[in-house]
């Protein structure tokens, strides 16, 4: 009887098990700059040598029949999409967070970042942007994202978006276009830096931000979307940049020093 109980256990716990570890779809793999969230399986995985892309840099609308967006990046070279089904135990938010956090961590530069219904429809996003039907779902529980990737991968761009269906099942959605011509400067929009530093409490601006460069204007409009905000400033630069920010209209009182830690411009909020 012991025996028996033993090997229903056993029978059991392959059963459960496989359930949870569902098989990837055949000839599908992982982006290799993108660690797969645990017990998460691919439902759907394409490739092509050379495809032209547009990535928005904001909430995409419809208008008479047209798909409009308010900032967008063309680009074309080579593109890997991968789709990940959740586990039900990690809502798409934290899936999602997860995959920003390691990219960030990475060097990766956000370019572009947007929650829920700021995005604009599932419907747009699922079928126009990513041609891929199984992204529909709530538009209050969808996320966006764009990035940069660091040195080697430079000039490519990843594009994320995690989505919950009306069944509760949950995605992740990934897209690395490698381009085939540089990229030049891109700028992440100001809604975007504000963002990522009321979330993360801290900004690290990329090598080729300097004080005399367009990222001044950006970051001072991120900065004056919310007066009510106080930050400090380390660096090698940080006393140029907290002088142009103050041109750019971001009062005095709100920009302190910090300790010089890299050469490189750290915005810290202070709470």
């Amino acid at each position: 009887m012991k025996g028996a109980v033993q090997f229903l256990s056993a029978v059991l716990a392959t059963v459960c098990s496989g359930a949870v570890l569902a098989a990837d779809l055949p000839g599908s793999r992982d982006l290799e700059v993108l660690p797969r969230f645990p017990a998460s399986h691919i439902v759907a995985f394409k490739e092509a040598p050379d495809v032209e892309r547009i990535y928005p840099q904001g909430s995409i609308r419809r208008i008479s029949g047209r798909l409009r967006y308010e900032r967008e990046i063309l680009v074309q070279g080579k593109h890997s999409a991968v789709t990940y089904e959740l586990p039900r135990t990690h809502s798409a938010d934290q899936v999602f967070t997860a995959a920003r956090e390691a990219l960030l961590e990475k060097d990766a530069e956000l370019l572009y970042w947007c929650q829920g219904r700021e995005c604009g429809a599932s419907s747009l996003w699922a079928n126009s942007v990513f041609g891929n039907a199984t992204l529909y779902g709530s538009d209050d529980q969808q996320a966006y994202a764009l990035l940069r990737l660091a040195e080697p991968n430079h000039e490519s761009l990843l594009a994320l978006y995690s989505i919950t269906r009306g069944n509760r099942r949950a995605y992740l959605h990934a897209e690395q276009l490698d381009a085939e011509a540089p990229l030049g400067v891109l700028l992440p929009t100001p809604a975007t830096l504000l963002r990522q530093l009321r979330t993360d409490g801290q900004l690290k601006l990329p090598d080729e931000a300097k004080a005399d460069s367009a990222w001044v204007e950006v970051l001072a409009r991120s900065l004056n979307l919310d007066s009510t905000l106080r930050v400090s400033l380390a660096g090698s630069q940080a006393e140029a940049w907290r002088e142009a920010l103050i041109e750019q209209r971001v009062r005095e009182a709100r920009l302190e020093l910090g300790e010089r830690s890299d050469e490189t411009l750290s915005v810290r909020l202070l709470r």
